[in-house]
């Protein structure tokens, strides 16, 4: 199952129900888990860091957000000024004052500059989420930059202890929340701060009294979202727990399908499926219910502070202390009031989760980096291929010894096979052949070079690996042939394929060489996988081979004709093959039999099954039963 798999979907950020459904104070989502940083003020620095380069885009999008606000806010109160002039002169009229008359010319007058304040708001919101977008891709392609590059710095012991999916996820859902986060919800938490003080100061404007009826029902909106929160809050985590184990499952099922099938186990995966799917309705059942009981919560507080600004603003009225048009700007003021506190609020969840985001991603990027070569690098030219441990020592954990003083001498061209039970070393000798990890004491020299003083593209590139477990990438049959050698022409690459024996099946393919290979190359039996490994290995043409397990997933008969072909490709080439059936190693120059990280035999296969050994005990359990 993979690791992205059992991750719970987060919404994206800025994502949600527009907050003014809420009424006045209602703070939506504040019952949903929020992943938290562990160094909010650290992270949040060197994400600003990111940021710096576009300082002045930023600069300006600020402006055009708070002039935008402001342009906005100003509105109703010119609407109040609008609506007192129609009272004052319809009152006048019905009083039957002399010459009283409507002035609609002032009213005309307030209209046209409303319109002309829509329009300027509208353009600058256009002109910052414009400008926002650009930067923000800017930064999250410098982002992704950074962590690509980082990747190819990392030692493999990075990939060894790591989950992959956890990896994926820090480089693309978290880079991904970073992205929403910038782009929309840094402007509406401007927006929104600016929105709540230029309010308040309408408000205090119009009517200090007013104010504070509309300001005294805040504490009750804020205890009784707290109060819905706190209840909530575990649901919502029960919720999410329960979604992230469903979508495991669904995946585990659906990628094993054939086993599932093979072994009749239908009814139980379903009944698992459902038995899950239960438990995930009561939760989100409770908490949504739960949660949803904020809507009619702050439309009854919200109803409170309209009654009170009604009242109050009504004997007011009565007394000449306010007037009519005020009172219906106020109104809207109020009404207004508890959306930037909602947005204010869901902001800071989605900056909590995003700084956590950034966190892990930061985290990736200060991974330990393989060590850089400082010295002036050698290479070998015209390489023969002689390979040779020279007391080498190695553990992967320090108080867990595996290679101890190990001597091992090759010959240019010989084919050297290696064997042993599982966790005997086998594969810790290539990896530490590629440089995949360091020694801890020893040399390992190429030619006489000491592999630690090559670069480590140098060195890796006098190598070619065919492995057990076969990689292709999703493009054409011909390109992942290709991969072997820059530059390869048509005609090498079908070479390279008759030679594994690969160019009869290919051509068998409706598309040939242009087959486009999906993700996972399920399109191609593992066999077949296998065999274009090998025809890219020996399109690369390297001096040193390494060979592990490279024939394990072909039928016997393609295994003879590949053996051929391999041998052909070894021939005056170093050759180390990896081995547990014994049968294709039989006639390597240089047996070494290894067991708990020490080489405890050497020798051609003849020599070893006359030794009665370890290596004559492994080749006789696979062929004693044919024998007989």
């Amino acid at each position: 199952m993979s690791d992205k798999a059992k991750e719970p979907q987060r919404p994206a950020a800025g994502a949600g129900v527009n907050p003014g459904h809420f009424g006045r104070g209602g703070m939506a989502g504040m019952g949903r888990p929020v992943q938290k940083a562990k160094n909010f003020k650290g992270t949040l620095k060197r994400l600003l860091a990111y940021m710096k380069p576009f300082q002045i885009s930023i600069s300006f999008v600020l402006i055009a957000a708070i002039l935008s606000t402001v342009f906005s806010i100003i509105s109703p109160k010119l609407m109040g000024n609008a609506t007192t002039k129609l009272f004052e002169g319809s009152m006048a009229k019905l009083k039957g004052v002399a010459g009283a008359k409507i002035d609609f010319d002032a009213i005309l007058h307030i209209v046209l500059i409303l319109a002309l304040l829509y329009i300027l708001s509208a353009t600058l919101t256009f002109i910052q989420q414009r400008i926002m977008v650009s930067v923000t891709q800017r930064m999250v392609f410098n982002l992704r930059r950074d962590i690509s590059e980082k990747l190819t710095r990392v030692p493999l012991s990075f990939f060894d202890a790591r989950s992959h999916g956890d990896t994926m996820s820090r480089a693309t859902n978290d880079v991904d929340t970073i992205s929403s986060t910038m782009q929309q919800s840094l402007t509406q938490l401007i927006t929104s701060i600016v929105t709540l003080l230029g309010i308040i100061i309408m408000m205090l404007t119009i009517s200090p009294l007013l104010t504070l009826a509309t300001i005294v029902t805040l504490p009750l909106s804020i205890w009784g979202t707290k109060m819905i929160a706190t209840r909530s809050q575990k649901y919502f985590i029960g919720q999410q727990r329960t979604l992230g184990e469903l979508n495991g499952h669904v995946e585990e099922m659906y990628t094993g399908h054939t086993i599932v099938k093979a072994f009749g186990r239908e009814k139980q995966s379903v009944d698992k499926f459902n038995e899950i799917n239960d438990r995930l309705y009561h939760s989100g059942w409770r908490a949504q219910f739960i949660s949803g009981l904020i809507f009619p919560l702050m439309s009854f507080i919200g109803n409170i502070g309209y009654v009170l600004v009604s009242v109050i603003g009504g004997i007011m009225v009565t007394h000449n202390a306010i007037k009519i048009g005020d009172i219906l700007a106020f109104i809207q003021y109020s009404g207004q009031f508890g959306m930037p506190i909602t947005q204010v609020a869901n902001i800071a969840n989605v900056i909590q989760s995003t700084i956590a985001a950034a966190e892990r991603i930061f985290e990736l990027l200060d991974e330990q980096e393989e060590v850089l070569e400082e010295k002036v690098a050698q290479s070998v030219s015209s390489v023969k291929g002689h390979v040779q441990f020279d007391h080498v020592s190695f553990s992967y954990k320090a108080d867990s010894p595996l290679i101890e003083d190990m001597n091992i001498d090759v010959k240019p061209g010989q084919t050297v096979a290696i064997v042993g039970p599982t966790g005997a070393g086998k594969t810790t000798i290539v990896n530490l052949l590629m440089r995949f990890y360091e020694l801890n004491q020893g040399h390992i020299s190429i030619d006489g070079v000491d592999s630690r003083e090559m670069s480590r593209s140098h060195l890796r590139s006098l190598f070619g690996m065919v492995l057990q477990d076969t990689w292709l990438f999703n493009g054409t049959i011909r390109e992942n042939i290709a991969y072997g050698r820059h530059g390869a022409s048509e005609a090498d690459i079908i070479e390279a394929a008759r030679a594994a024996y690969a160019d009869h099946f290919i051509r068998t393919l409706p598309d040939g060489y242009d087959t486009l290979l999906n993700e996972e190359a399920s399109n191609l039996s593992h066999g077949q996988k296998q065999l274009l490994t090998i025809a890219r290995a020996i399109l690369a043409d390297p001096p040193i081979l390494i060979l592990d397990e490279a024939t394990s997933s072909v039928d016997t008969r393609t295994e003879v004709s590949i053996q051929r072909a391999m041998n052909n490709l070894m021939a005056n080439r170093t050759s180390f093959v990896i081995a547990h059936r014994l049968s294709t190693i039989r006639e390597a120059d240089l047996i070494l039999v290894m067991n708990q990280g020490t080489v405890i035999e050497q020798g051609t296969h003849s020599q070893l099954l006359e030794q009665q050994g370890f290596y004559a005990d492994l080749y006789n359990s696979q062929f004693a039963q044919k024998a007989v």
